[in-house]
């Protein structure tokens, strides 16, 4: 499970350390893909493989499975964790979530989000409100 968040600057080749505390996890390799918001989901091997299991299972058409197999697969990148712990972010994904220098790196459950600080304090502020509405809307049922 992946949780908190971490502060990290993007160094000259494009590398972020992965926190301390995951780099187990994800020894094996990642999968990078641009997340939802402009962010950059970090997957471990088997979580990606979930993941892509649960998409191509479902009951789409052939054309929209085909479109969603692309806009999917074909925009993420497997990568390796180097000696001291770093990932290289492929430009392709960090012209995507704007990321240049400062970094996020935030916990979401089964995956990681790797964003632009200031995107991401937007998106936590936004966030951070919306979980106590969906909270409370629970607390109805």
């Amino acid at each position: 499970m992946f949780f908190g968040e971490y502060s990290y600057k993007i160094d000259e080749k494009g590398r972020v350390p992965i926190p301390p505390r995951f780099r187990k996890e994800l020894k094996d390799g990642v999968v990078l893909s641009p997340g939802a918001e402009k962010c950059i989901n970090v997957y471990s091997l088997s979580e990606w493989k979930k993941l892509a299991a649960s998409l191509t299972s479902g009951p789409l058409t052939p054309n929209k499975l085909r479109r969603l197999n692309r806009a999917i697969f074909a925009t993420a990148f497997n990568v390796n964790l180097d000696g001291q712990g770093r990932i290289a972010l492929p430009v392709p994904l960090r012209e995507y979530a704007e990321i240049v220098e400062d970094v996020v790196i935030a916990g979401a459950n089964t995956y990681l989000e790797i964003w632009n600080q200031v995107l991401w304090e937007e998106e936590k502020a936004i966030s951070q409100q919306q979980t106590w509405q969906i909270i409370e809307s629970l607390e109805k049922h």
